[in-house]
């Protein structure tokens, strides 16, 4: 296989010269971590670390994208598996645990948690280590990507961190939909192309797939 020819038509969207520098870390392998990291692979990171303690149970499969056969295997495993078809000279780099403070990251973090207070401890953990640092949250049909990569933006983002009362509080059944999951990642993944190619990102993007609202700033 040629590998000019596999990502030629990318070349002129996300700069091959600055992707070969990136070493990135997702955190949280979930509903959108998962799709996270198998659009990272496709898109040819050639450094990626997965970071989730939690294993695969049968609720993640239609609401994740899991297989049948992932069942009762980490999650970090099971996303590598993906990640190594999508892109075979990947190096991969699982840590089946959950995050530590005094973890080694890539320059590129995208956190894709469930917990507000989860967020709020990798945040201060890396905030002066991430030069791009992409939050991804999801309840239902309703996504919001919080992306980060300058001093106004870390500041920022501080504000967006609020107390854990304060979250959504909608039925367990209807907290996550693989459409949305996806959606949300793909956000993810456009803000970090435009962060390669020098452009300016946008801090917050809001969508409500329910009621088609998208609000940017």
């Amino acid at each position: 296989m040629n590998a000019s020819d596999h990502y030629s038509r990318q070349r002129d969207i996300v700069s091959p010269e600055r992707l070969a520098e990136c070493r990135v870390t997702v955190i949280g392998a979930g509903a959108i971590g998962r799709q996270v990291a198998l659009q990272l692979a496709a898109l040819g990171v050639p450094w990626l670390q997965l970071i989730d303690f939690d294993s695969v149970e049968e609720s993640n499969l239609a609401s994740q994208g899991f297989l049948e056969e992932d069942l009762g295997r980490l999650k970090v495993d099971a996303v590598s598996d993906l990640c190594r078809r999508l892109h075979r000279h990947i190096g991969l780099h699982p840590v089946p645990r959950r995050f530590r403070r005094s973890q080694e990251v890539g320059s590129v973090v995208f956190c894709c948690v469930d917990r507000i207070d989860t967020r709020r401890q990798i945040f201060e953990a890396v905030r002066r280590r991430a030069e791009f640092f992409c939050d991804g949250r999801m309840a239902a049909e309703v996504l919001r990507v919080l992306t980060v990569c300058d001093t106004a933006g870390r500041q920022r983002y501080v504000s967006t961190l609020f107390a854990a009362s304060e979250a959504f509080a909608g039925s367990c059944t209807a907290k996550a939909t693989i459409y949305c999951a996806n959606v949300a990642a793909g956000v993810m993944l456009g803000q970090f192309a435009k962060w390669l190619r020098r452009m300016p990102v946008e801090f917050d993007c809001q969508l409500n797939l329910l009621s088609a609202e998208l609000t940017v700033s």
